[in-house]
């Protein structure tokens, strides 16, 4: 059996297998809330043969969204459209099923990434950022405003006021977003950190507020339920985020409950450029699990099969998180499997296109 297709705990969860579908933001709510497009994104993920669905970045609060079409978990009616999806998706799907819950801090007030991904415009429906310190997360970015101690716990509060809708509208884990230069991370970083307070200067300090915000999460949902984070590994930047600060930020997070970490990079400011390559974030998550020895997800530009099962193999990460390589093939683990020499079982109502069923099923991922 391949380590990639052998069963693992997910956190608190049993998964099938070591496929994670990651994140991914389709900018097409209304509102907040899911539309028919969710329903049918999600629909082909939950049936791909992936062992845990991850659903897109969803924002705690209106001005934490990263574009007017973001999901969100600010109010109930969001809560309710999203149960109804995700009541559909069980009739037919049997995994884990979970949410990222973020906010979007100041790369948020944007256009979709299919519009170009600038700021808004007022004209556009451009709202105030908000950010550790007022300073733009890039060139032609506005600057953010700086939040006071109300504006951290309304903000506290609402990350544990969308987990709860999380847990109501039934899913099964929560993933929360620290990473990318989104508002968690913004605090981390020392790019975007330059606060003078308690939440500013040493690392135990530019922690305090992620760290509040977990434990706001973890007092509210259920102990049964997973609980990880997405971090970075690095900020890509000489004077940004290491990976020795990325296994002290996981060391506290995992002090106060977190159950696995997801390791990704970059997007602490605009203008970073970053040498991509398959797998060229699996060397943070070795270290990291290496260092913590929790459950870790690691991703970026993972696409063939052999490389995501030498991976789990290796033991540089729990499991493989996978994002464009499903949108190109959402089959993508039935044909690892059979690249694997170990087919995947499709649903009963696609069995006729199966190998050994249609003579051109042979294709490999």
């Amino acid at each position: 059996m391949s380590t990639l297709f052998s069963p693992a705990r997910f956190g608190r969860l049993d998964a099938a297998n070591r496929i994670v579908v990651a994140p991914m933001c389709q900018y097409s709510g209304i509102d907040g809330s899911v539309q028919p497009w969710h329903a049918q994104h999600l629909g082909q993920l939950a049936i791909s043969g992936a062992g845990v669905l991850t659903l897109e970045a969803t924002a705690v609060e209106r001005q934490g969204a990263i574009t007017h079409g973001c999901l969100g978990l600010w109010n109930d009616s969001q809560a309710h459209a999203l149960a109804k999806l995700l009541s559909e998706l069980r009739s037919f799907a049997r995994l884990p099923i979970g949410i990222q819950l973020g906010h979007a801090g100041r790369k948020g007030s944007a256009q979709a990434p299919w519009l170009g991904g600038a700021p808004l415009t007022p004209e556009q429906g451009a709202w105030t950022t908000l950010a550790p310190s007022a300073l733009p997360w890039g060139r032609d970015w506005p600057v953010p405003e700086a939040l006071d101690q109300a504006g951290i716990d309304r903000i506290v509060a609402a990350f544990a006021a969308a987990a709860q809708r999380a847990d109501r509208a039934g899913l099964d884990f929560i993933e929360l977003h620290s990473a990318h230069g989104y508002l968690m991370h913004a605090f981390l970083s020392p790019i975007s950190n330059q606060r003078r307070d308690g939440y500013g200067g040493s690392l135990s300090n530019r922690m305090r507020f992620p760290l509040e915000v977990m434990r706001a999460v973890r007092a509210v949902w259920p102990a049964q339920k997973t609980l990880g984070l997405r971090i970075n590994g690095t900020d890509w930047l000489d004077d940004g985020w290491q990976v020795e600060d990325a296994i002290a930020y996981g060391r506290a997070l995992l002090d106060v409950g977190a159950d696995y970490l997801s390791v990704s990079s970059g997007g602490a400011r605009g203008g970073v450029t970053i040498k991509l390559e398959p797998g060229y974030q699996v060397s943070f998550a070795a270290k990291l699990r290496q260092a913590l020895g929790c459950p870790i997800v690691c991703a970026g530009l993972i696409a063939d099969p052999a490389h995501a099962d030498a991976i789990v193999t290796r033991g540089d990460a729990d499991f493989v998180a996978l994002a464009r390589a499903l949108l190109d093939d959402p089959r993508w683990p039935q044909h690892a499997g059979i690249s694997l020499a170990q087919p995947q079982d499709l649903p009963p109502q696609y069995q006729l296109a199966a190998a050994g069923r249609w003579p051109l099923a042979r294709r490999a991922a």
